[in-house]
């Protein structure tokens, strides 16, 4: 009854302030990413005072809600408030912040994440909004790449995230994973982020692999010690690395090895 209640009063007030328009059949969206396997997402609406409030919000974390947050259960879609009442001030959705997370071990540390943003404004050009299929489905799309390198005494190889928008005809961009829309277009809708994973991952830094037949050798630089260990042109003293699974590996992602000591 009191969701009710709060959904009547919320609803009343819009109309109000916004127009019946800004309605539609819902006060909220979904979200529905459409992932790789072994990859995960978090979510941070932003919120604030909507068009024609004269008030002003004293914390900026209030206007804000999270999803799929470490202390909570994850959930594989979310749905999104428009409006909302923070501080006794009517607010609008302003922007999601989308981090994507990629796994590639059992640790909490074996992740990398990076970056999509959906921007939701009042108004926008018909040049810059998003699209929405007869279905009510809008979808952008991205690709995700993976780095590698080496960290430590033992050269643990770990993995980078690197996360590029993408257009429809799959060309990569320089930004980030990026959609905007009006807040008009989204009541009910469901707005869909697919991203790809690039066929080849790639050193993180220039000159610390050489690249061979089954994949990339680690230079060994001065020694174990010497962290970037940079090639400097000597493409003939590679040095072991451990996987995550602590696998002792020369040759990576072609491992087959698991070699007991270091050469």
């Amino acid at each position: 009854m009191k969701r009710i209640f709060q959904s009547m009063t919320l609803g009343s007030c819009l109309s109000l302030t916004l127009g019946c328009s800004a309605l539609g059949k819902s006060d909220s969206f979904t979200f529905v990413p459409d992932f790789p396997p072994d990859f995960k997402y978090e979510l941070k609406a932003i919120y604030l005072p909507a068009k024609g409030q004269t008030c002003t919000l004293a914390g900026g974390r209030n206007a804000q809600l999270g999803f799929n947050k470490i202390d909570m259960k994850y959930e594989t879609t979310s749905d999104i408030e428009l409006y909302r009442t923070v501080e006794d001030c009517l607010v609008a959705l302003n922007r999601v912040e989308i981090r994507i997370t990629g796994i590639f071990g059992p640790e909490l540390s074996d992740r990398s994440s990076d970056y999509a943003v959906i921007a939701v404004r009042s108004e926008l050009l018909d040049r810059n909004k998003g699209t929405l299929n007869a279905a009510g489905i809008g979808e952008f799309s991205g690709e995700c790449q993976w780095f590698f390198r080496t960290v430590g005494p033992k050269r643990y190889l770990i993995k980078i995230l690197y996360c590029k928008k993408t257009d429809a005809q799959g060309n990569v961009a320089k930004s980030r994973p990026f959609t905007a829309y009006t807040l008009d277009q989204l009541p009910g809708k469901i707005v869909k982020l697919k991203i790809t994973l690039a066929h080849e991952e790639e050193p993180y830094m220039g000159d610390t692999w050489v690249k061979v037949p089954d994949g990339w050798k680690r230079c060994m630089g001065k020694g174990f010690e010497d962290q970037h260990a940079f090639c400097y042109g000597n493409h003939k003293d590679f040095s072991t690395f451990r996987m995550v699974d602590e696998r002792i590996c020369t040759i990576y992602p072609g491992c087959t090895e698991n070699k007991e000591e270091n050469p």
